[in-house]
């Protein structure tokens, strides 16, 4: 008898009257909103405006989830299309079912098109969310628990989680919590990335990469682990096969980019610095001294003009043909005719 173990939720589906509250989507909607706040703060501290990751993720997130969505009824099409079936299950992703490698690139297919239409670098934007998206993923994970879904195989240690439903081919018993492994592997990701991006202020997409190809060494063991239903390809499941492939081409791009394009993008987002944020900051503080170095160098002309004034006055006097003592000399002259004549 197991002496403890994470128990799983009876039902993953609370009802607010006759309102259904899935646990599943809850945590989807959370990831959603820390990702994109915590983005934000990251693009006000490289130079952007407030609410511009908003604004983006608003054509991010619904590609995102229908990639999601699209990856995994595509891989995983024996559960929506094989005999007794319903196809139209297929389309019930509250119920759980999303590939992160079609969220991914869906996702950034349509945070291309947000940032397009604002004349913003998709690498930078990239790189400012990266974090929030692995912060994202590590609250998305629960959602699988809240569904007893995605677990590993059978085990008794303390941390295994409890799987009481038979539905869908399951056995009840304790497994492996993969999705808590997966949930704190992105959570390391994420700090990872942070620190990294301090520290070598990474630029052009790097630091997306690298969140992309820490996530993928982690997908890696953590998939190894899961004994649910999956396509194998040399006796590794198609997603270990996605996660190496992922992971080579994340970090190729890192050391090429480097290479191309060292440093980081000294504007994110035009017309940002005269707004608000460090950008516009520095700007009024540029303006405030540039005003007082001006109206220093305007009193210090001033002076100089006054005593240039002063010092000219006897120049101009001999200029103008009027020696020094000109007028003692007709003093004297007019003194000596006076004592002649007296």
């Amino acid at each position: 008898m197991e002496l403890a173990y994470i128990p799983s939720p009876s039902s993953g589906v609370l009802y607010l009257g006759p309102v259904p509250l899935r646990g599943y989507a809850f945590c989807i909607i959370i990831g959603v909103f820390v990702a994109v706040w915590l983005g934000n703060k990251r693009w006000i501290a490289r130079g952007g405006r407030a609410g511009t990751v908003a604004d983006i993720a608003v054509w991010a997130v619904p590609f995102g989830l229908v990639g999601g969505r699209l990856y995994h009824v595509i891989t995983d099409y024996q559960l929506y299309f094989s005999e007794g079936r319903d196809w139209m299950d297929a389309f019930k992703i509250w119920e759980g079912g999303l590939g992160i490698w079609g969220a991914i690139a869906l996702g950034a297919l349509g945070a291309w098109i947000g940032c397009r239409r604002r004349g913003i670098p998709l690498p930078a934007y990239a790189d400012a969310i990266a974090p929030g998206i692995a912060i994202a993923q590590a609250i998305g994970r629960w959602g699988n628990w809240f569904n007893q879904e995605l677990y590993g195989r059978e085990t008794d240690l303390p941390w295994a989680v409890e799987i009481t439903s038979s539905a869908d081919g399951r056995m009840p018993g304790t497994y492996h919590p993969t999705f808590l492994y997966e949930s704190l592997w992105c959570v390391g990701v994420a700090l990872l990335v942070i620190w990294a991006d301090r520290r070598f202020t990474l630029g052009h997409g790097r630091a997306f990469a690298l969140y992309v190809a820490g996530y993928c060494a982690g997908r890696f063991w953590i998939e190894y682990m899961r004994v649910d239903e999956a396509h194998h390809i040399l006796g590794l499941r198609l997603n270990n096969w996605t996660a190496v492939l992922v992971f080579l081409l994340a970090v190729l791009y890192i050391v090429l980019s480097a290479r191309k394009r060292p440093g980081r993008e000294a504007v994110v987002e035009p017309g940002a610095g005269d707004g608000e944020g460090p950008a516009a900051d520095a700007k009024k503080t540029d303006g405030d001294a540039a005003g007082k170095a001006g109206a220093s160098a305007g009193d210090a002309k001033t002076d100089d003009a006054t005593d240039t004034d002063e010092s000219e006055k006897p120049e101009k006097r001999q200029n103008a043909g009027e020696p020094e003592g000109a007028d003692e000399a007709e003093e004297s002259k007019d003194g000596a005719g006076s004592a002649k004549k007296g």
